[in-house]
């Protein structure tokens, strides 16, 4: 039988892996998404869409589903599903990794405040601006929604649901976008600082080097902490060498030390 990988997504990564590992001849792999975008672009391999039902749900789809390892590959501030990924493959046996690619790093020039809740970025913010680009994700806009002395721009794939801020311009666009984006953005609507997560994606950094070169300070997010003893690598390539499987296109999995041959491990690094 194929081996069955089952990549829990809605990352850059998740989505180069998924090409990867369905390039290669005799390998299963099935996506899941959350469904909080309508609209997402096209996956290759299997997908599916929604919620499991918590860890013991995910646990019985991979039992009933006889997927062989589980790749969490979503954002690094989903919580939710990447705890309940640790427990469904302890309950089942099953090994599986976190692909949480590096955060981001200060540089010279960096004004950076960071904190670890977006209750706390929002009861910053007074004493920082007054026009605040706010990249936190939709589903974040109600921890400002309390906020009534700031002026908010929001940028957004699709129309954001309220409760939001008072003062809220929603700029809906689809990245990625280049520093010279970010930065006519800033003039356009006069920001002064910005807040955003600690996502650590290549894609999304423009906006940072934007505040820096207008010297703007920057409200970070950090993430939050991973469930006790999960294993983690950094990229694409670590989840390949995790299952034991060479470049793309090499004709399958590697050998007793890959997938097939049971060499995939589970314990925390």
């Amino acid at each position: 039988m194929s081996p069955h990988v089952l990549v829990l997504g809605g990352t850059t990564e998740s989505r180069t892996l998924a090409a990867d590992l369905s390039a290669r001849p005799g390998f299963r792999v099935t996506t899941s998404l959350a469904g909080r975008v309508a609209r997402p672009g096209a996956l290759p391999g299997e997908v599916r869409t929604g919620g499991f039902g918590g860890a013991e749900g995910l646990a019985a789809w991979i039992r009933d589903r006889q997927v062989d390892a589980v790749v969490d590959a979503t954002h690094p501030f989903a919580a939710t599903i990447t705890a309940n990924a640790a427990r469904a493959a302890d309950s089942t046996g099953v090994p599986a990794v976190v692909l949480r690619r590096p955060g981001w790093q200060p540089g010279p020039g960096d004004r950076w405040h960071t904190v670890d809740s977006l209750a706390e970025a929002a009861a910053l913010l007074p004493s920082l601006g007054r026009v605040v680009f706010l990249t936190t994700g939709r589903l974040g806009l109600a921890s400002f929604a309390h906020v009534t002395d700031v002026r908010f721009v929001v940028r957004s794939v699709e129309q954001p649901d309220p409760p939001l801020p008072p003062l809220t311009d929603v700029v809906l666009a689809r990245g990625p976008f280049t520093v010279s984006d970010e930065a006519q953005l800033l003039r356009r609507h006069r920001v002064d600082v910005l807040v955003t997560k600690d996502s650590g994606a290549a894609a999304t950094a423009a906006k940072l080097t934007a505040a820096r070169e207008a010297g703007l300070p920057v409200v970070l997010v950090r993430r939050p902490p991973l469930p006790p003893g999960v294993r983690t690598v950094p990229d694409v390539a670590g989840v390949l060498a995790w299952l034991g499987l060479g470049a793309a296109g090499a004709g399958g999995l590697a050998g007793a030390g890959g997938l097939a041959g049971g060499g995939v491990g589970t314990g925390g690094e």
